[in-house]
């Protein structure tokens, strides 16, 4: 058996994040009442308790907010060292994503840097992974 990232357990809340990457789409949920982004996926807006969530498309690209280099392998299918980042989202504004910097020498991360969203597929999640 191939080791593999360990993967989110898929809910009715969550399956249009993690499944968005098979057309290449970020969504995130949006309040249509108050239309502020919550994230993670709940079924209430967190700041207007509305039910009228949404997924929608953002754009995909964002910003470093702040990182980490991790040199522990604390998951044989993880290489190190590897970036693990706080990705402020364009077009979502509060959003902000903790995943990996990839495609790059970890020492060429910085905060600042503008990044955008790739897929990494495992069995039926995509996980949203950013590249500079």
């Amino acid at each position: 058996m191939t080791a593999t990232r360990p993967l989110p357990r898929l809910d009715a809340d969550n399956r249009f994040f993690w499944t968005g990457g098979a057309d290449g789409q970020l969504r995130f949920l949006q309040c249509e009442d108050c239309k502020r982004f919550v994230h993670p996926p709940r079924p209430v807006c967190r700041y207007c308790l509305s039910e009228r969530v949404m997924p929608t498309v953002v754009a995909g690209t964002g910003v470093v907010d702040t990182y980490t280099v991790n040199y522990q392998k604390w998951h044989p299918a993880i290489e190190v060292p590897n970036v693990i980042a706080r990705v402020a989202i364009d077009g979502a504004p509060g959003v902000i994503l903790t995943t990996n910097i990839v495609g790059c020498p970890v020492e060429a991360v910085d905060i600042g840097d503008r990044v955008r969203v790739i897929f990494e597929q495992h069995d039926d999640v995509w996980l949203p992974l950013f590249e500079k």
